[in-house]
């Protein structure tokens, strides 16, 4: 592989900047647009939830579609230490997601360069920085 000479890598990384700077824009721009499409959107739930509780139904059909209610559940623990010991004595270790916190694991073996814990993977990979002047 040639290597581009000087100016072609200053030419190189100008273009990169200009281009993140156009994709920062970007999605500056959709997440604004965006905000405000949710937003009326969110209006639009209301007001078919409120017709659905004031007329006690479920689901409605329309010319343009149709549009139901459901029950969304999300649960949470608001004290940790409770609920593994829980999740310990129920052996219910399923209300754990597979994946570790990158940063906590990254932390953990810079202070224990001696120990590696069996069947952690590794995968490192050069990537590019760019910054402006």
């Amino acid at each position: 592989m040639d290597t581009p000479d000087t100016t072609s890598l200053n030419d190189l990384t100008a273009a990169f900047i200009t281009l993140r700077d156009e994709k920062a824009a970007a999605a500056s721009a959709y997440k604004v647009a965006d905000a405000e499409i949710v937003s009326r959107m969110d209006v639009i739930k209301r007001q078919l939830l409120d017709y659905c509780d004031k007329s006690g139904v479920e689901s409605v059909r329309t010319a343009s579609g149709m549009f139901y209610r459901s029950v969304k559940t999300r649960y949470w623990a608001s004290d940790w230490a409770a609920m593994h010991e829980f999740i310990q004595q129920n052996e219910t270790f399923d209300f754990f997601e597979k994946r570790l916190a990158q940063g906590a694991v990254k932390s953990f073996l810079e202070e224990n360069p001696d120990v590696f814990p069996t069947g952690l993977k590794v995968d490192n990979e050069y990537v590019v920085t760019v910054r402006g002047k």
